[in-house]
């Protein structure tokens, strides 16, 4: 590791704010860092190693932080949110039970034999993506609290399923260490809530913010690798870990200066630079060698659409259905595993990532879409 590629990582991640500069297009900023990555990569002009121990080190912390950051966009404290969660479980399972049909379809007609994991990616949904959109045209959750809560449950159950999924052989040990994760979580939780209290934890915020020491931002991170070494040990992804974490933020009330210190500390270089990886380690020359793998892309992303419609059964408006078919989160963690572990085959990982861009643009529309029709409250 230089400092030289560190530059030209950095520099090439500054297409991601680039693309999403002009609002009405609605590009995630990830798109953008991806793109950067494909062409300095194995795809494109080979400057980057995405296979050197240090490289993959520090992507993996941007892995961790990202998902600290999916998670504690989650409203687990909205009242709103809590109450809509009957509905929103049930419209989650509907679109799972679709997914898994889908899912088993696309498997089988493509011959991947990975149909619980086309299962899950179809069935995700991903607060982190849809929740800025819904803000950015002026909708609250206040006025789409069933779509929030779907979307939040969805978010859940998928990020846990999917490395027990893709490594069926450790799921003993690694379903063991998850419990144990979400053990340490929990208590994390009832300390800093039931123990130490909201006074103790303004104390310490005050004095943390006058002596500039970011003491929140040091336990958080204390706590996240803590989770991380855990996660190691049992076999899981990082990303349990940092989705526990955010999970367990968004519970107790993340402070304003903890989420600023976060964001910045994960939107100004380690996630960028995790996106910039995944986009390097991509190989869409498998594209043309299995020029299926497009299809499969296609096939993926029109599913997600189709089985997140199901959710109409229990009276999510259509706008709304198709606003939480949109899925970054969960589709690049299984490309990511997949990479790790060598579970899926050439062109595949792309071919998942193609689908989840296809959300992408179907939340995009359909958010759009549902802006025209609701008045703001924002």
């Amino acid at each position: 590791m230089t400092f030289s590629l560190l530059a030209l990582l950095v520099l090439v991640g500054l297409l991601g704010p680039l693309l999403a500069a002009r609002a009405a297009w609605r590009i995630p900023v990830v798109v953008g860092e991806l793109a950067g990555g494909i062409v300095i990569g194995v795809s494109g002009f080979q400057l980057v190693d995405p296979t050197a121990d240090d490289l993959r080190f520090l992507a993996n912390i941007g892995f961790g932080l990202t998902m600290v950051v999916v998670g504690s966009q989650i409203p687990v404290r909205d009242p709103a949110v809590r109450a809509a969660l009957g509905r929103g479980a049930a419209g989650a399972a509907l679109v799972g039970v679709a997914a898994a049909v889908l899912g088993t379809l696309i498997a089988v007609g493509f011959g991947t034999g990975h149909a619980a994991v086309y299962g899950v990616v179809l069935a995700s949904s991903s607060a982190a993506l849809v929740l800025p959109m819904l803000r950015s045209v002026g909708l609250r959750t206040v006025s789409v609290t069933h779509l929030v809560a779907q979307i939040a449950i969805a978010d859940v159950v998928c990020i846990i399923a999917l490395p027990l999924l893709l490594a069926p052989a450790r799921a003993p040990l690694a379903a063991l260490g998850a419990t144990a994760i979400v053990g340490v979580v929990v208590v994390v939780v009832f300390v800093l809530d039931k123990v130490v209290g909201t006074r103790v934890r303004r104390r310490l915020h005050e004095y943390s913010e006058r002596r500039r020491f970011a003491l929140e931002l040091r336990f958080s991170l204390l706590t996240l690798f803590g989770l991380a070494a855990i996660a190691q040990f049992a076999g899981l992804s990082i990303m349990i870990a940092g989705f526990a974490l955010g999970l367990a933020l968004a519970a107790i009330g993340e402070p304003r200066r903890l989420a600023r210190q976060l964001f910045g500390i994960t939107e100004g270089f380690f996630g960028p630079l995790f996106f910039v990886w995944l986009g390097a380690s991509l190989n869409l020359q498998a594209f043309v060698a299995h020029p299926e793998m497009i299809l499969l892309g296609v096939a993926l992303g029109l599913s997600a659409a189709v089985a997140h419609l199901l959710s109409r059964v229990v009276r999510l408006p259509v706008l709304q259905a198709l606003a939480s078919a949109g899925q970054l989160g969960v589709p690049v963690a299984a490309v990511t595993l997949g990479l790790q572990t060598g579970a899926l085959a050439p062109g595949e990982d792309a071919a998942i990532l193609l689908g989840a861009l296809i959300t992408v643009a179907v939340a995009a529309g359909a958010t759009g879409a549902l802006s025209r029709r609701m008045r703001p409250t924002g």
